[in-house]
């Protein structure tokens, strides 16, 4: 079994932070906890959570000229990431976030977040035109949808030539078009992100969901295209349909959340990371609801995003299957 070489197109953000105890209303001025900074962006942080797990990661974005870029890319390097291929714009800033979290005890953290694009939205025709020919070299694509539309149905295109696997995390939620959907292997909303792109709500109450909901909306995604379709559902866990059956892995209790900024990317990314390795689609869910586990249980988006050692030994911990990892330690 060989090491998994993924591609990612997507964005970089750097993250402000704030903590308060409660949500300002309108007009309304608190005084609130702490302040601080951590890289993140969508398309960051699914490419370091797959590089810190042992993928071979390359991303390509763009970035600004200023140090938030440079922050951004030394975390980047840091975990293995290939960023050759990253963009960069001089005349625009790098993205950036205003993410509010309300922290109150004995409950769980809630967020906020205004993202401000920068060059995550100056991404040209012209600056992937170079994937048309090197896509069919990575095992699977990851997209998100922090940079233009256009793009993403370009790269998705490329891959789909190519017989490249491709997954899209539709987040932040937007519609996608008939030949976009055609093109994905796999999709991965949310429980408001599937509402959003069906029409069909999703009901769920703790742990328990609305089996039938989740089928019918797994089913409209599916008729366009979509092979595999994957719905996470916050505290409902998540839920895999395909032509195979359904897969269902519930959430997992063990680590108090302290900041669910970022579990999303690390689900998204660990669930490629071990279908790229050839891992059960439960075994792979199962494992991916572990690393967003250990995500939430820290501040920050990569600053939370777990190493493999770290993931091996929490699942030892609790008695949970890890499954075959040898391709991810070469």
């Amino acid at each position: 079994m060989k090491r998994p070489k993924i591609l990612v197109v997507g964005s970089f953000v750097m993250d402000q932070i704030a903590t308060t105890s409660v949500f300002p209303r309108e007009g309304q001025t608190v005084l609130g906890g702490e302040f601080s900074k951590a890289p993140g962006g969508k398309g960051a942080n699914q490419a370091v959570q797959a590089a810190r797990l042992g993928a071979d990661v390359t991303l390509f974005g763009k970035l600004g000229k200023d140090s938030n870029a440079e922050d951004m890319l030394a975390v980047c390097r840091e975990a293995g990431i290939n960023v050759d291929h990253v963009a960069r714009d001089p005349d625009t800033p790098s993205g950036c976030s205003v993410i509010i979290l309300e922290q109150k005890p004995g409950e769980p953290t809630k967020n906020r977040i205004i993202v401000l694009s920068g060059t995550n939205l100056k991404i040209t025709k012209e600056d992937v035109a170079f994937l048309k020919d090197t896509i069919g070299q990575y095992d699977l694509v990851m997209l998100q949808l922090e940079i233009p539309m256009e793009i993403n149905e370009l790269v998705a295109q490329y891959a789909y030539e190519k017989g490249v696997p491709v997954m899209l995390n539709p987040a932040p939620s937007a519609p996608l078009s008939d030949s976009f959907l055609s093109h994905l292997t796999y999709i991965s909303p949310n429980e408001h992100e599937a509402a959003d792109l069906t029409g069909i709500k999703i009901e769920h109450n703790g742990s328990d969901f609305n089996k039938e909901q989740a089928a019918a909306a797994a089913k409209a995604l599916r008729d366009k295209g979509v092979k595999n379709v994957l719905i996470t559902m916050g505290t409902a866990g998540a839920v895999l349909i395909n032509d195979e059956g359904t897969y269902f892995s519930p959430t997992i209790n063990e680590i108090k959340a302290v900041d669910p900024t970022a579990a999303g990317d690390s689900f998204v990314a660990t669930f490629c990371t071990g279908i790229s390795c050839g891992w059960a689609v439960k075994d792979t869910l199962d494992f991916a609801n572990c690393v967003a586990t250990l995500t939430v249980s820290e501040k920050g988006a990569m600053p939370s995003l777990p190493v493999l050692d770290k993931v091996i030994a929490f699942n030892k911990q609790h008695n949970f299957k890890t499954p075959d990892v040898s391709a991810l330690k070469k």
